[in-house]
């Protein structure tokens, strides 16, 4: 039987910044995103500090998610489009999401769901949660996401949005709740803030729909 004693306490990072000696940073290519290649060494668990660390980095702008949820009609607005980095999926590159858009310097990730809503939905929010923020892949890519569920009415929804200047075709979804949950059980629903927001919204959407 493990001594609880002995158990790390995990309230408090062990490790900080402080704790890695950046020895060299690369820039590999720079285009609409970037790579860059790190070089580095950190301390270890158990004492000491490691060999030289050679590690390439996507970097990215920060970005938003948000779901947008009709509580009135118990329904969900999302968005589908062709994405470059699925061009290799076996089903589609076109693939069914939330609404997403990046966060530029010194914008409020509030502000840019709102903005994003109404560019790639045209849809105006109501109330914005705050659900998360989180790595997507830390150990490759420095993005990080802010996660928002929007309550919206959905009413008169649907057709194709986007900003042309951005190269985007987007088609808006309206589709009730079990039907969109029934999606994301057939494996439509393959991306990170999908999935996280629909988990969220399992959890929460008996409480949101007591508030009506």
């Amino acid at each position: 039987m493990n001594d609880s004693r002995d158990a790390p306490d995990l309230t408090v990072a062990r490790f900080t910044s402080t704790d890695v000696e950046l020895l060299e940073r690369r820039c590999l290519h720079r285009g609409f995103f970037g790579l860059e290649e790190v070089r580095l060494r950190h301390r270890l668990f158990d004492g000491g500090w490691s060999e030289e660390v050679v590690r390439e980095v996507h970097r990215r702008h920060d970005a938003v998610g948000v779901l947008l949820y009709d509580v009135d009609r118990d329904a969900v607005v999302l968005v589908e489009q062709i994405r470059a980095g699925a061009l290799d999926d076996p089903a589609s590159p076109w693939k069914l999401e939330v609404v997403a858009g990046l966060v530029k310097p010194g914008e409020n990730p509030a502000d840019v769901a709102r903005r994003e809503a109404r560019e790639e939905a045209d849809c105006a929010v109501g109330e914005l949660i705050e659900l998360h923020t989180y790595y997507p892949s830390p150990g490759a890519c420095n993005e990080r996401v802010t996660l928002f569920c929007a309550l919206v009415d959905s009413r008169g929804l649907g057709g194709v949005h986007g900003l042309d200047e951005e190269h985007e075709d987007i088609r808006v979804h309206v589709l009730g709740y079990a039907e969109a949950w029934e999606l994301l059980d057939a494996g439509r629903l393959d991306n990170a803030m999908s999935l996280i927001a629909f988990h969220w919204l399992a959890g929460q959407r008996a409480s949101l729909r007591a508030r009506r």
